[in-house]
């Protein structure tokens, strides 16, 4: 069994579409066939082409592998009824510069995250401001083996970390502080996307596919990235009510409407925890956007 819920393999196809063709004669499509394969090489030598390490003048310098995703983050927020913004975000596109160190096979990290307070919007803002770091601090570096195992237990580790600090620092306050946020976190180790989440707030994927019909015809699916946390579900309800909590009108305790959140210290002895969903995916040239949001400030 794999580590992640890995989404479905895509059905390439990287060349140029057009949605009305011409009947092409035989020469052309022979050309075209020419193209297709040259295309395919071309791909073939771009997805094995490891990171190159140059040593020059006793420095190890590394070259970024070809043929990455471009990556671009944009934010658009809106305070709803509430006095003040609760939600956070953090959009870094090139994270190497807080890593110490990258596993030798890996030449880019990025991360985009978004968090959506509760009851206040001090834990949003702890989670915007220290969880990346300490994702930073435990990031596998070096001659490391299996990186995808080191990911996860970093990840999972991260937001255990970020969870425990912020509920240290709410009790020693008086009175203390009963704020709680989910936590949408998407990391991008080169093509590799690897999304931890608590809570309600959702990530998607869209992708372009080939469609049935028409030759050269492309249609946009939605892939969730995802997994929704809340008390209705039958094992976040299983788990409150071993822990000694309850389920009352779709919350727990009749309150909360997320089961895994980070803070809400009163509710962690009731089985809200911290331990979040991972999913990973692969980027392909097919993919356009992904979106993680929640819809209210």
């Amino acid at each position: 069994m794999d580590l992640f819920d890995d989404l479905p393999e895509p059905t390439q196809t990287t060349a140029p579409v057009s949605l009305a063709r011409p009947q092409s004669t035989e020469e052309e499509e022979e050309e075209e066939e020419e193209k297709s394969l040259k295309r395919k090489r071309e791909d073939a030598e771009c997805d094995n082409k490891e990171v190159e390490v140059v040593e020059a003048q006793g420095e190890i310098k590394k070259v970024c592998k070809e043929g990455l995703p471009m990556l671009k983050g944009y934010v658009a927020a809106r305070r709803g009824e509430r006095d003040e913004m609760q939600d956070a975000h953090v959009l870094l596109e090139d994270m190497t510069s807080c890593l110490s160190a990258l596993p030798r096979q890996v030449s880019r990290v990025s991360y985009f995250a978004v968090f959506d307070g509760h009851g206040g919007a001090r834990a949003s803002r702890f989670a915007a401001e220290n969880l990346h770091h300490n994702l930073a601090k435990k990031f596998p570096s070096g001659e490391a083996e299996h990186v995808d195992k080191l990911i996860k237990k970093c990840l999972l580790d991260t937001f255990r970390q970020t969870d425990e600090d912020f509920l240290k620092k709410a009790s020693s306050q008086k009175p203390a502080w009963k704020d709680g946020s989910t936590a949408t976190c998407v990391l991008v180790v080169d093509d590799m996307v690897y999304v931890a989440n608590l809570g309600d707030s959702r990530a998607v994927l869209c992708r372009m596919e080939a469609a049935g019909g028409a030759r050269g015809q492309r249609r946009s699916v939605t892939l969730a990235l995802s997994k929704e946390h809340n008390p209705t579900i039958y094992e976040e309800r299983m788990r409150i009510q071993r822990a000694g909590g309850t389920v009352r009108d779709g919350r727990v305790l009749g309150v909360l409407e997320v089961s895994r959140s980070i803070g809400d210290g009163q509710y962690k002895r009731c089985g809200v925890i911290s331990t979040p969903d991972l999913r990973r995916c692969q980027l392909t040239a097919n993919d356009r956007r992904a979106v993680w949001s929640r819809s209210r400030g």
